[in-house]
């Protein structure tokens, strides 16, 4: 799949009724710009109000997920937004004339199919990932639910569902990649066990059911009670049981359905985080109160990994230059050659290495009980890795030289001291103008910011004697 962020080429609408509400709504999926992320607007109410798909506006789990902001609320947003992410779609505005999307089948194929009748266009701005590097779980002690997310090059998901009934039993669903989301997740329909169901009849909390839209397993016995309280709420002159436990006038798109639907919930309820994710998710009995509490600690850390900005490299990979490569590139030599390696390159940013030894020459005489890297010569060694990104891009860098000619919002943030690794990161704030180069770099010792510095050079043609 492409890096590029993406949004539909134009807009599409659907109608239906709302699964909770009952309430008849029209639902049009819009092309959104760049970082603009899933917003619904209520188009129903009163200067169109916002609502973003937002973990932190989730108000209420039960059964189904809940946003509200300034009293403006989005209910049963799940299957949705699992649509949106398995199409692989980043930005959409999502306009309703009421809270609820059309409940539809009780799946996500609908919304799939009619943002695919329009196509899907890549940006201008490479996505964003949250990048799982370590184990991160999330239990309920409550309901024996679990998340848990570990590395993965991919999006992967993995449910598990035993909700201790003979009817439905133990299943499990894996989804190994997120294209794969249309075929084998999509079509899974919501569902529910009959005591639910009754109750929920009962303090009228399902008015848009109908018996082709929620699979229902049968736990109890089917009384005439509660025969003539179902026919009477879907319509039907005749109710039934098929042999697999499951109301009639409805087939199975898959035998393990409940546990993709869970997965489908889990994907609609992650994508709230408000990031792309790559990790393998494994969801243990998910429901959608453990799932929010999960995105909200994948967005707590989505936040986190965006405030540090630490550039994610390989170091058992060949650098782009050795010192050898970098001395070809620019004029500096040893001891004021303050760069070791260059970890990667592109038009835009640079990442360098140096590596900081006791046997630098300007420890001799700065602090040399307690031997510190003096501050200037890490905005000089920014400065050296920002040529680099210039230099490499003329075809004759012997030729040429950088100048300062502003530094600005420089912060020092932790000592550097022997032994201590740095990695610089250089990324270019506006496109090289007439030989000025505007950069914003940072350096960073085992994760943590050490300085930053706004950097402005001039790049001169070395004069000929």
């Amino acid at each position: 799949m492409s890096d590029m962020q993406k949004t539909l080429q134009e807009e599409v609408t659907l109608s239906g009724i709302g699964l909770h509400t009952g309430k008849e709504v029209k639902l049009t999926i819009k092309p959104a710009k760049e970082n603009t992320g899933f917003v619904f607007v209520r188009t129903d109410l009163e200067g169109h109000p916002q609502v973003e798909a937002d973990v932190n506006y989730v108000v209420a789990t039960e059964r189904g997920t809940t946003l509200e902001k300034l009293g403006v609320k989005i209910t049963t947003c799940e299957h949705l937004l699992a649509a949106l992410v398995g199409c692989d779609v980043d930005n959409a505005i999502l306009e309703m004339n009421a809270s609820e999307p059309p409940i539809l089948d009780g799946s996500s194929k609908f919304f799939v199919e009619a943002i695919e009748s329009v196509g899907i266009m890549e940006q201008n701005i490479a996505r964003e990932y949250l990048v799982i590097k370590e184990v991160l779980s999330y239990a309920d002690p409550a309901s024996g639910s679990e998340i848990t997310i570990i590395p993965s090059d991919t999006y992967e998901v993995t449910t598990m569902v035993d909700f201790g009934t003979k009817v439905l039993g133990t299943q499990n669903a894996t989804l190994k990649n997120i294209s794969e989301f249309k075929e084998e997740i999509s079509s899974a329909r919501t569902f529910s066990f009959l005591h639910e169901l009754e109750m929920l009849l009962d303090h009228g909390l399902i008015r848009g059911g109908d018996i082709s839209n929620a699979i229902v397993y049968v736990d109890k016995d089917l009384t005439p009670e509660t025969t003539e309280k179902l026919k009477k709420a879907f319509g039907k002159d005749n109710v039934s049981i098929r042999p697999n436990g499951i109301l009639d006038n409805l087939t199975l798109n898959y035998p393990n359905e409940a546990a993709r639907h869970k997965l489908l919930d889990v994907i609609g309820d992650l994508a709230l985080a408000g990031v792309k994710i790559k990790g393998k998710v494994i969801a243990n009995k998910p429901g959608h109160f453990v799932n929010t509490q999960f995105a909200k600690k994948l967005n707590r850390q989505w936040k986190l990994q965006k405030k540090k900005n630490v550039p994610d490299f390989d170091l058992t990979k060949e650098p782009v230059f050795d010192i050898n490569g970098i001395m070809r590139l620019m004029p500096h030599r040893p001891p004021f050659l303050l760069i070791d390696k260059i970890l990667e390159l592109s038009d835009s940013h640079v990442v360098g290495l140096k590596n900081v030894t006791m046997n630098e020459p300007f420890f001799v005489g700065h602090f040399p009980k307690e031997p510190v890297m003096p501050g200037v010569l890490q905005v000089e060694a920014l400065a050296q890795t920002g040529g680099i990104l210039v230099l490499a891009s003329v075809p004759d860098p012997e030729n040429y030289s950088t100048y300062f000619i502003k530094i600005d919002k420089v912060k020092f943030k932790k000592k550097v001291v022997p032994g201590d690794t740095i990695i610089f990161k250089i990324e270019l704030i506006e496109p090289i103008r007439r030989g000025i180069v505007h950069m914003q770099g940072y350096g960073y010792v085992g994760g943590t910011v050490v300085v930053e510095a706004e950097l402005m050079a001039q790049v001169a043609k070395n004069k000929v004697d």
